[in-house]
């Protein structure tokens, strides 16, 4: 070994030294994240109305976090943090919509009913909005699945309103494994499409059987 090799020993021993260092709080080996894909049962109501009108689902509002791929967790009011390695299958606005549609499909009342989009020609449209989806512990042992939507249900012919309301379901969770907050999710989800289709088609049937104006020419 020359003197110059000897010399550059130390210096190459350290650079690896302080290369692995930095690969570890930069990187390192990920952890592989687990997938959650709430699966909400289908409630319907026999006593729902059953009308001839068609209907489209749509999003409404602005992409928020809690929309995101993320799980979201308020250990406390007023703050909010994610579980690790943990990630929707679906962003949290498409579970909802899907949710609603599919106990819609699933309760025989409409002649039609698909998302915006699909090519449906449709009488009315109603416009989800999801403003809260996440677990909260609020103070307690447990956290609750917090899932809160504002539905809007439009007449696409003259654009009225029909109906707005604010739906809200909380599941508290069996235990606190992201698994247990998941099955939450689910049971909150069943819960609020649920609500949500039931309503959609009593606002609308109310609406439906008032006098409405004619479409402006154009």
């Amino acid at each position: 070994m020359t003197r110059l090799q000897r010399c550059l020993r130390p210096a190459l021993l350290a650079t690896s030294l302080l290369l692995a260092g930095c690969s570890s709080l930069i990187g390192g080996p990920r952890e592989t994240p687990t997938i959650y894909a709430p699966e909400p049962a289908r409630r319907v109501d026999q006593s729902w109305p059953a009308v001839d009108w068609s209907l489209a689902l749509a999003r409404s509002g602005e992409a928020q976090m809690e929309d995101g791929p993320r799980i979201v967790v308020s250990p406390v009011p007023g703050e909010l943090q994610v579980y690790r390695g943990a990630l929707w299958a679906r962003p949290p606005a498409e579970m909802v919509q899907d949710a609603v549609l599919r106990t819609l499909e699933d309760s025989g009342k409409l002649p039609l009913v698909a998302r915006q989009g699909s090519g449906l020609s449709a009488d009315y449209r109603l416009l989800l909005e999801v403003r809260a989806f996440r677990a909260e512990y609020a103070g307690s042992a447990l956290p609750a699945a917090v899932v809160e939507v504002n539905a809007t249900l439009l007449h696409l012919r003259d654009q009225s309103v029909a109906g707005s309301r604010n739906f809200h379901q909380s599941q508290p969770a069996t235990g606190v494994a992201v698994a247990e907050v998941a099955d939450a999710f689910s049971q909150a989800l069943a819960g609020l499409s649920h609500d949500v289709a039931g309503w959609s088609l009593q606002a609308g049937q109310a609406h439906a059987g008032q006098p409405h104006p004619s479409a402006p020419a154009r």
